[in-house]
């Protein structure tokens, strides 16, 4: 599907569990030719409604911009995302899922070869932990589905994108609340700034 004649720039279609991370990569490099809209971070807990939300998004905007980019993983849809976009012509961040574009493809697999049963946290989701899981899963109202969700899980991983103290206390706090051995692994930005540079340079070279 082509874009309409006087539309410019790039859009990028993200989760709303990296609007702070993508805002703060863009801003770090002057990119003002790229634009970031956000579908609800709430849908991490219903993954099969992701690709028709990002169906939607990109019909929507299609005629506004260029160019557009989609910063989600498959994020459990089980290639229906993949699907979609490949129906749409629009191209997404390669790896299944943040904490894998977060940590890098082969320190991502690194990590989950020593521990399979991993439950992995993000900055953002550090920070909202009680709301998207205790509260989004009904563990406040119900506490016997904790060992329900995280019996499986031997410990929990936090993939760091920056060095604040709070958030760190906040994913020890969550790892100590579902019982898990705590690990933390600094990151950074990973792929992601690595794919929007990709992204920036074949947009120059155009």
């Amino acid at each position: 599907m082509g874009q309409a004649a006087d539309s410019s720039g790039i859009l990028l279609i993200a989760c709303g569990a990296l609007a702070h991370e993508t805002l703060s990569v863009l801003k770090a490099n002057a990119w003002p030719h790229m634009t970031v809209k956000c579908l609800p971070a709430k849908l991490h807990n219903q993954p099969q409604r992701i690709p028709a939300a990002v169906r939607d998004k990109i019909r929507a905007e299609r005629a506004n911009f260029a160019k557009i980019f989609v910063l989600y993983g498959d994020c459990g849809t089980g290639g229906a995302l993949d699907a979609v976009l490949d129906e749409e012509g629009v191209s997404r961040i390669p790896g299944a899922h943040c904490y894998e574009f977060f940590a890098g493809g082969p320190d991502f697999a690194t990590l989950a070869d020593e521990e399979p049963c991993s439950f992995y946290l993000t900055d953002f989701l550090a920070w909202h932990f009680d709301t998207l899981i205790i509260k989004g899963l009904g563990i406040d109202r119900h506490p016997e589905l904790l060992p329900l969700y995280f019996g499986n899980y031997r410990r929990l991983v936090y993939l760091a994108q920056t060095d604040s103290p709070i958030r760190l206390a906040q994913a020890r706090a969550a790892a100590e609340r579902l019982g898990l051995e705590f690990v933390h692994r600094p990151t950074g930005y990973g792929d992601l700034t690595r794919s929007l540079a990709n992204l920036a340079r074949a947009e120059t070279m155009a």
